[in-house]
């Protein structure tokens, strides 16, 4: 088996940022990723908050890291972890994949997260057909087309102003009576005249081979509509990917999150945690630092045992 100091499992922000910072210390290093680098990540339309940049893609951010990082350590990518198993000996952990073995005496968790489903009638049968969680990816095919999207914070946002751009004609539903999204997000939903459903939430999804229309519940009144979209997208948080955590008992917090200390360490020792999978504030730039930080962590750990 290949023997590593560090293995990173996830190659989104912060799990890149963590093999760019554990290349430079002088480690061996593997970033192992069930998908393409960047996860989720790749699909945000636009950042305007990325420091150095005025406006980037997440695609477009993810490649730039993405060639840095394989300077730096070993990336597989569409290969899925499977199983952690803790050893006795200087290499702690033996972690099997999809397609092979390695053992590694430290692990570092950027595991990530997937989109929140809203439950809703006819979500699941309408995916694909109308339903979408990926603005950048079916955003093209509604321009001209009614749409709702559904959510209130940053993302949703900004994927709504993202289809409003592209001419599809966007209207954001949100359970609650006011956003949760930053101020300038929610001024430029003002400026570009798209329309708010807010106290509602969706009941159903209908239609016959595509979505047709969606039935709308008022959250203080009960009362139901039912308006004529083409199209669904959502965007109303996400899932973090706890599957190994569980398996290595880490301890998460009640919303299912990793909990970790100021140096990213679980209560494994040698096991870290970094990016949407921890507790703490959802942003690429906090997923970054919290990949320099853990590959700092993991090689003072290696050097001092």
């Amino acid at each position: 088996m290949e023997q590593y100091d560090i293995i990173i499992i996830g190659a989104g922000p912060g799990g890149l940022t963590a093999g760019i910072y554990a290349g430079r210390q002088g480690t061996r290093n593997l970033i192992i990723d069930r998908d393409l680098a960047g996860g989720i990540g790749r699909e945000v339309p636009e950042m305007e908050n990325y420091p150095g940049f005025d406006s980037i893609s997440g695609l477009e951010l993810i490649e730039k890291m993405k060639a840095q990082a394989t300077i730096n350590c070993e990336l597989h990518e569409m290969e899925d972890v499977v199983e952690i198993i803790k050893t006795d000996d200087e290499y702690r952990f033996t972690v099997k994949t999809t397609k092979d073995k390695y053992q590694t005496k430290t692990i570092i968790l950027a595991t990530g997260s997937s989109h929140r489903h809203l439950d809703a009638k006819g979500e699941e049968e309408f995916k694909g057909k109308g339903v979408s969680y990926c603005a950048t990816c079916d955003g093209f095919f509604f321009a001209g087309r009614d749409i709702i999207m559904v959510g209130g914070g940053n993302s949703a946002l900004q994927e709504a102003i993202y289809l409003k751009n592209l001419g599809a004609n966007v209207t954001l539903v949100h359970r609650r009576d006011e956003f949760r999204a930053q101020k300038h997000l929610q001024n430029m939903i003002r400026e570009e005249n798209i329309n708010t459903i807010l106290n509602a939430t969706v009941e159903e999804i209908k239609g016959d081979m595509l979505v047709e229309s969606v039935v709308l519940k008022d959250t203080k009144t009960g009362k139901l509509q039912e308006l004529s979209v083409n199209g669904v997208f959502i965007s109303v948080g996400y899932i973090p990917h706890t599957e190994l955590a569980k398996q290595l008992g880490i301890e998460l917090d009640e919303s299912g999150h990793i909990i970790i200390d100021k140096e990213q360490k679980t209560n494994i020792d040698y096991v870290y945690a970094i990016g949407d999978v921890c507790i703490g504030l959802k942003q690429w730039v906090v997923a970054c630092g919290e990949g320099a930080v853990a590959a700092t962590s993991a090689f003072n750990d290696i050097k001092e045992n």
